[in-house]
């Protein structure tokens, strides 16, 4: 079993700055990327941030400038620093990692998500 557990999510006003955080754990061999996506009420889920093994990373147009992703791989954890946040950035965020199981050849990377966690700034 793999599980992705989120933390960090919460009410903060407009301005504000949240950090959330999201630790994989069970069989793991191996983690290739990691991310965050984010889900609003009405609108599909979008990608807010990805970040490599290699730490090289990617970022939505909205966020950039005010979002930071890290990662600690001895930890299997992936951090998301949020600054200067918006109304519209209220949403669910999810984090994803995409992880081998196992050494095997026979095994693959696959996708996991966390069950996500709540940010919500208000005005």
């Amino acid at each position: 079993q793999v599980q992705l557990v989120e933390s960090g999510g919460g009410l903060v006003q407009a301005g504000g700055s949240l950090r959330l955080s999201c630790a994989a754990s069970g069989s793991i061999f191996s983690i290739n990327n990691m991310g965050w996506y984010r889900q609003a009420p009405g609108k599909q889920r979008e990608l807010v941030a990805t970040i490599a093994t290699g730490g090289s990373t990617n970022y939505a147009d909205s966020v950039k400038g005010r979002f930071s992703v890290s990662r600690d791989n001895a930890a299997n954890t992936v951090y998301l620093q949020m600054n200067s946040l918006k109304p519209e950035d209220t949403a669910v965020y999810y984090c994803t990692a995409e992880i081998k199981r196992y050494r095997a050849s026979w095994d693959k990377l696959r996708d996991y998500w966390g069950q996500g966690t709540q940010v919500t700034v208000s005005s």
